[in-house]
């Protein structure tokens, strides 16, 4: 049995991603880094099976950015993902990995964004390219792509790229990949078919399989704010104002600069806060969390590493500042509440775009993490008030008030004033700087977090979010070929889009290979319509008709346009009604059996 590797140094990385990864917080590597990363580096193919949110990121992240020769502005290696939310955050990992690396250029490439801009960014150079596998597919036909220097290629999620019905995409693009090249598959499953393709197209490739963390301390209460409408820091303060049982915090950023900026921030809005990194000495690390263990801090803004061993039992709340990398992480993190038998408080903040990592801790840690509705104005100042009046009734409850009683009566006599009008004034003096009364106004709630990850960063409807169509009672049945009629099934109807439709003509249809998936996730890529506002699509055998609601913008209907499904453009057109060259009407019903989710590529 192999010891557990304890260092990123001891995984042969060079020294500016080791900087990089201190910087970030990274100390120890997560199980799949320690056994993926010297495979990596040293030429292998791999197959590495293990959930999302277990540092897969980093695990083929770190090598490829190890191998990469900055000079050549050329794609050197490929990233396949299936959604374009996943394509940035891959991306963006890989950026802040890089940060030592001058020059370093990643680039990623999904539908649903303009092809100029893509094509400007790819004729100035990229080392690493991160995409979805349709919109790859198009930038190689167009040969605005080209890998002849590509040393690897990864497919990410490989699984949901199969579900997702890719996998004959991700083939297309793996024949048209040079014969000499390193791949790497990732998946949290192993399907038979993800299997075949693995064995068609890897060499010899190592296998490894992790089991992710998934306990997590029952007695902690979890729950996160959507990032929206208002700063962080503000909300921060007012959700430490209101938390019940609140006695210290420990809040976890990314990065030393944050734990610094935060604590000063925090300090000079009446906290008793410090930071806590890896730039700290042993001896000042040991006095900061004394003072959290005495009371004389309450607060400790710290990285992921600095926090490492912490035992304080007074820790009530854990608060995610800014998101984990990985489930592990979160995991550690909010194990430094809840201590010594209490019970303990895990507040996360999550943007819109983080709502992935959300869900994976979710499934992770199998608990469920609750929202929490931020204080209002009126909750954070009924707060203050309460403690106010507290202080006011331990002096009331002293000796010597003689004194100063007599000098609130003397300044009512000289100003001709009530006592109260005097103890007004006294308590607006007493706010120190802390006003009973906090100013502005509550921020608008914000919109619902989608249930599924892939549902972030994706527009409500592709015209005003406002005026979106709304759906009514009436459900849709599934039609299918029965003679020249289409007949209905008894299976459960699927409710219809409401408001007017037209229906378009498109040049793709069976004897293209195509399927009614892959119209939908098309459409609903590149227009930026969800695929629920998508209506009724006929096959033919040489082309399609899809209905689509009424008054769709310009910007859309062009995208729809330069559109290509399996490679063919679809040509989008009002239908004119007549019928296919090729064949009767084929009627796949209203999804061909689809189910309401949405695809981040084609």
């Amino acid at each position: 049995m192999t010891s557990p590797v304890e260092s990123f140094a001891d995984l042969g990385l060079g020294s500016a991603l080791l900087k990089a990864l201190a910087d970030i917080g990274y100390e120890t590597p997560s199980p799949i880094q320690a056994q993926c990363i010297p495979i990596l580096l040293e030429g292998h193919d791999l197959i590495g099976m293990a959930q999302t949110g277990t540092g897969k990121t980093a695990a083929f992240a770190l090598p490829l950015l190890e191998k990469i020769d900055v000079k050549i502005s050329k794609p050197q290696a490929l990233i396949l993902t299936p959604t374009r939310e996943l394509a940035i955050q891959v991306a963006e990992a890989l950026q802040s990995y890089a940060h030592g690396l001058p020059g370093f250029h990643v680039l990623p490439i999904y539908g649903g964004q303009s092809y100029t801009i893509q094509l400007k960014q790819l004729s100035r150079g990229a080392h690493i390219i991160v995409g979805t596998p349709g919109r790859v597919m198009d930038h190689l036909e167009r040969k605005t792509l080209n890998l002849d220097n590509l040393k690897t290629l990864v497919l990410d999620e490989a699984d949901e790229m199969l579900r997702m019905g890719f996998i004959d995409d991700v083939e297309w693009i793996l024949e048209r990949t040079p014969a000499e090249h390193q791949t790497a598959l990732f998946s949290a499953t192993m399907p038979e078919q993800i299997r075949r393709v693995a064995q068609k197209y890897l060499v010899e490739p190592r296998e490894i399989k992790i089991k992710s963390a998934t306990a997590t301390v029952a007695a902690i209460r979890q729950v996160y704010w959507q990032v929206s409408g208002m700063h962080k820091l503000d909300a921060l303060t007012r959700i430490l104002e209101v938390e019940e049982d609140f006695d210290a915090a420990i809040i976890f950023v990314r990065t030393k600069t944050a734990t610094v900026e935060l604590a000063d921030k925090l300090s000079a809005r009446g906290y008793a806060a410090a930071a806590l990194n890896g730039d700290l000495n042993q001896q000042m690390r040991e006095r900061v969390i004394e003072q959290l263990k005495s009371g004389a801090l309450d607060i400790v803004i710290a990285t992921d590493v600095a926090a490492r061993g912490i035992d304080v039992p007074r820790v009530s709340h854990v608060v995610n500042y800014d998101i984990p990398y990985d489930t592990e992480a979160y995991v550690h993190r909010i194990g430094r509440t809840g201590r010594a038998g209490r019970n303990g408080n895990a507040i996360l903040f999550v943007a819109p775009r983080e709502v992935r990592m959300l869900r994976t801790i979710e499934r992770a840690t199998r608990q469920p993490i609750a929202p929490l509705t931020l204080p209002s104005r009126a909750d954070v100042t009924n707060k203050r008030v309460a403690g106010f009046k507290e202080k006011v009734a331990e002096v009331l409850n002293a000796e010597g008030l003689d004194f100063f009683a007599n000098i609130v009566a003397q300044i009512s006599e000289e100003h001709n004033v009530g006592p109260e009008e005097v103890a007004a004034a006294l308590c607006l003096m007493a706010q120190e700087g802390k006003p009973l009364q906090i100013a502005g106004e509550d921020p608008a709630p914000p919109r619902p977090m989608p249930a599924d990850s892939r549902d972030a960063r994706r527009p409500t409807s592709f015209g005003d979010r406002e005026r979106k169509p709304r759906f009514e009672g009436g459900d849709r049945p599934r039609f299918e070929e029965r003679g020249d009629k289409p007949r209905f099934e008894d299976k459960q109807r699927r409710p219809a889009p409401a408001g007017d439709m037209v229906r378009y003509r498109i040049d793709v249809g069976r004897d293209h290979g195509v399927q009614v998936k892959d119209i939908v996730g098309a459409i609903a890529n590149e227009a930026g319509i969800e695929s629920r506002f998508i209506g009724r699509i006929g096959l033919y055998d040489e082309s399609s008709t899809v209905e689509l609601p009424a008054g769709m913008p310009a910007e859309a209907s062009n995208a729809l346009k330069r559109t290509r499904v399996r490679g063919v453009p679809i040509n989008l057109r009002p239908d004119e009604g007549r019928p296919d060259a090729g064949g009767e009407r084929k009627f796949e019903g209203d999804r061909g059996g689809f189910k309401k989710k949405k695809f981040g590529d084609r």
